[in-house]
């Protein structure tokens, strides 16, 4: 049996392998787009469901799978979800046509909601209080570190291998996530044992989720608009349905009544869903009109998740000893400011300011994301880490799944379904710029919600 130190170590080690394993698959891929759209011949709006598809699948298994992890065990659930990622990760490497590849990007996305879901909440019950905010500092860089191995390794092995080793790549990192987990990890966490799962409620939420988002990325044909009331619709039925359940999937009284859950949560939907959609542009941005290979692009995108990676800890640490509320609102005004800088983006704008602008960005998302994840996991009884832990990851992925249909709303306006040549460049940097004003709007709204939390 292993001991207390044991456990903690093995808690850390593969909390933080897992949450490197989905930012990298996210943002390898998103370096290895025009290499895809080159062998399946898909079209712009194909090319963002490939990284929505994970981000969709995700968000939508997320809050159920916390639940059942509370129930069942939340070990016994992030094993089976590391298990079903190393399996989907190697069919999609297969995938030989657009849809094959999307249909196993769900699957991935879908597994990777089962070990995320419950692996903030396994590794807030093993470690204390008091080590709080540096174990959130490691786990953050490691979202970060991923975000920076993913452009880098992606482009030289989508340069020299092809984009299709992305995917085989990951399978060995969930190999070995399962085998320490299964023996180093004792207890299966199942706080809720013995309770009802809320069938109905996830399935009302799911149904919402995925009507307006498909809303979304038709737009601006009719039905999307019919789509999209109908998903608001469906998620104000979730919110009636669940505030008279007995066993919710999702505690709607624990936003109602903690303002400080409540407001860190939203900034933290605002934050992400102004800021995924970066990686994605530039390196379209970088591959289209500068004619950078994807193993340049990537070294240049790097820039950014390293120095997320460097500060995370520090920013994490920080908010053990300062009011997290400061520091994370910090973050969120830096962060605006660097996505405002980007508003000026053209031809004949040099890698120099693309490259200073990002280390702009991530730093400030440095400051802000460890201090509030911190703050969330803070603002809850021991009881409710299960769900404070789900609401992260779900914020998390909302927010990444809106940056996404913003940017598809905006390409199918701009430029249509049609690939992205010389032809229309000129289309595709507007669409650019557009995206960046949204995003820094937001941004300026996050930090109402960052400020005005109130104390931990």
């Amino acid at each position: 049996m292993p001991t207390s130190q044991e456990q903690e170590r093995a808690t850390l080690f593969i909390s933080t392998l897992t949450s490197f394993m989905g930012p990298f698959i996210i943002s390898s891929v998103n370096v290895a787009l025009p290499a895809i759209q080159k062998e399946l011949n898909a079209d712009a709006v194909q090319l963002s469901w490939i990284s929505t598809s994970l981000l969709l699948a995700t968000a939508v298994i997320l809050l159920p799978a916390g639940r059942i992890g509370d129930i069942h065990g939340r070990k016994r659930v992030f094993k089976w979800g590391l298990a079903l990622f190393t399996i989907a990760s190697v069919l999609a490497g297969l995938s030989n046509s657009v849809g094959m590849l999307i249909f196993f990007r769900v699957f991935q996305g879908a597994a990777s909601a089962m070990f995320t879901a419950t692996g903030m909440a396994i590794l807030t019950s093993v470690f204390p209080p008091q080590k709080r905010g540096r174990v959130m500092g490691i786990y953050v860089s490691a979202v970060y570190i991923g975000l920076s191995a993913g452009p880098f390794l992606g482009g030289i092995l989508t340069q020299h291998i092809g984009w299709r080793s992305l995917f085989f790549g990951v399978a060995p990192f969930g190999i070995l996530s399962f085998y320490i987990a299964s023996k180093y990890l004792e207890g299966e966490w199942a706080d809720a044992k013995g309770e009802t799962f809320d069938m109905a409620g996830s399935i009302f939420y799911g149904i919402a989720i995925l009507s307006l988002v498909y809303g979304a990325s038709v737009l601006p044909d009719i039905k999307a608009v019919y789509l999209i009331i109908f998903g608001l619709l469906c998620l104000g039925f979730f919110v009636w349905f669940e505030l008279r359940v007995e066993l919710p999937v999702v505690n709607i009284g624990l936003f109602r009544e903690n303002k400080l859950f409540t407001f860190s949560s939203i900034a933290a939907l605002i934050n992400y869903s102004a800021t995924f959609v970066v990686a994605f542009l530039l390196s379209l941005y970088l591959q289209y009109i500068k004619g950078m290979t994807p193993q340049t692009a990537g070294i240049v995108l790097v820039s950014q998740p390293v120095i997320m990676a460097v500060f995370s800890p520090i920013a994490g640490r920080l908010s053990d000893l300062i009011e997290p509320r400061k520091i994370a609102t910090s973050g969120m005004a830096i962060t605006a400011v660097g996505l405002f800088i980007f508003l000026f983006i053209d031809r004949t704008t040099s890698i120099a300011y693309i490259i200073g602008t990002l280390i702009i960005l991530g730093f400030g998302f440095a400051m802000f994301s460890s201090p509030n994840m911190n703050a969330i996991m803070g603002s809850v009884e021991q009881r409710f880490l299960g769900i404070a832990s789900g609401t992260v990851g779900t914020m998390r992925l909302l927010g990444q799944m809106a940056s996404m249909a913003v940017a598809m709303v905006v390409f199918s306006v701009f430029i249509g379904r049609e690939e992205i040549t010389p032809a229309n460049y000129d289309l595709f940097l507007i669409s650019i710029r557009v995206c960046f004003t949204i995003s820094s709007i937001l941004c300026v709204v996050g930090i109402f919600f960052s400020f005005f939390r109130g104390r931990n």
